[in-house]
């Protein structure tokens, strides 16, 4: 009879449970010698890490996408302004500052993306667009919601449309996204 105040480990049902293993009923000299013939046993678990990632100098745009405020980047000396994050000047490689950039802007040009990464691959279809502000020279690029992918027009060229942002921050790009603005 097992002794009352044995303790027994606590069993679960992560991993994978085998059934059946085969393993000798004989454990003798020779059985045992057998056993480094024996194929690996291989088990699958699942694993996980935590990975920490620094946005470095492009920090604050994406405090200012928590905070609805899309930020871009000017150079101070020619006033070449980024509608992204971007630390220097690509052509002088002077140090640019924070401007701030307008909640609305025009369509320059989309795409209807039927196909995405593991991300996105449940939203598809869904339309890309490079977005056009008011004194930025460059083009930002985001998403177009409020629109039919299935119904993509060269009408939503040049569409003044506006920002719009996630509740709840996840710091990445894809805080902010785009909608038709109301005429």
């Amino acid at each position: 009879m097992a002794n009352e105040n044995e303790t027994k480990v606590e069993e679960t049902l992560e991993g994978t449970t085998l059934f059946n293993v085969p393993f000798p009923k004989k454990l003798d000299a020779q059985t045992l010698a057998f056993l480094k013939q024996m194929s690996p046993i291989i088990v699958k678990y699942p694993y996980q890490i935590n990975y920490l990632h620094s946005y470095g100098q492009d920090s604050p745009f994406f405090a200012g996408l928590a905070n609805k405020v899309l930020l871009g980047c000017r150079d101070a000396e020619t006033g070449y302004t980024y509608a992204n994050p971007r630390g220097h000047d690509m052509v002088t490689g002077a140090e640019t500052e924070w401007v701030r950039l307008p909640d609305e802007g025009h369509i320059h040009a989309f795409t209807v993306c039927h196909f995405g990464s593991e991300t996105f691959l449940p939203q598809c279809p869904f339309v890309l667009i490079l977005v056009e502000f008011e004194g930025a020279n460059t083009l930002f690029l985001s998403r177009l919601m409020g629109v039919d992918p299935n119904q993509a027009s060269l009408d939503w060229i040049g569409m003044k449309i506006k920002a719009r942002y996630l509740r709840n921050s996840k710091f990445q790009p894809t805080d902010v996204y785009f909608v038709p603005a109301e005429t």
